[in-house]
């Protein structure tokens, strides 16, 4: 059928053909709206962002699939699941968080930035509130004073550590402001039931 439609088109001239082309271009053009209409149609979500307020943001489908990106790995850490006082390890818990700053950091970077509306919040601005907020200020305190501890007698177990108890304690913490923006970044990723998948996979755990 395509070869008969081909060889019809082949066989005009003239102003048959000029309106055949004319009307293939116009239903090309008419299709590429509306799949990029589509893509950027923006959708306003509203998140709880910890230690802030609710704010409200605007995605599009880019943005959301950055969103989901964010969601499955911040959700699927070590860094957001709870850490008992003898289980786990502080030195685990760190690396999780670091590789959770550097896979944040990454999506951004490869992402084109997001529409930009007055006064409406990104998938982008959310993710490095949570880098700059609640990454960032933990690692820098926590991490030098680990590793100070680990350099002074690499035989000594990390259950010595004088200050494990008060890094774990700040831990919790993390975890927990964590958690809220993995859920916040289910909701602008438009994920249902992101909560039932935080806490099962917490219960797993």
């Amino acid at each position: 059928m395509a070869g008969l439609v081909v060889f019809g088109v082949t066989q005009l001239s003239g102003r048959n053909l000029f309106v055949v082309t004319g009307a293939f271009a116009g239903a090309v053009s008419v299709l590429a709206f509306q799949v990029y209409g589509r893509a950027a149609r923006l959708t306003e979500v509203r998140v709880t962002v910890p230690q802030l307020s609710e704010l409200t943001f605007v995605v599009n489908n880019e943005a959301k699939q950055v969103a989901w990106r964010l969601f499955v790995e911040t959700v699927t850490r070590v860094s957001t699941q709870p850490l008992a006082h003898d289980e786990g390890l502080l030195r685990e818990a760190l690396t999780s968080l670091y590789g959770l700053f550097g896979t944040a950091r990454e999506a951004l970077k490869s992402a084109r930035p997001s529409a930009q509306v007055t006064g409406e919040q990104t998938v982008e601005s959310l993710a490095i509130t949570m880098l700059n907020r609640e990454l960032r200020p933990f690692l820098s305190t926590w991490h030098p004073r680990l590793k100070a501890f680990e350099q002074e007698d690499p035989d000594r177990p990390e259950s010595d550590w004088p200050e494990g108890a008060d890094c774990r304690a700040e831990l919790r913490v993390v975890q927990a402001n964590l958690r809220e923006y993995a859920l916040g970044f289910a909701r602008l990723a438009g994920v249902k039931n992101a909560r039932a998948l935080v806490d099962g996979a917490m219960q797993e755990e």
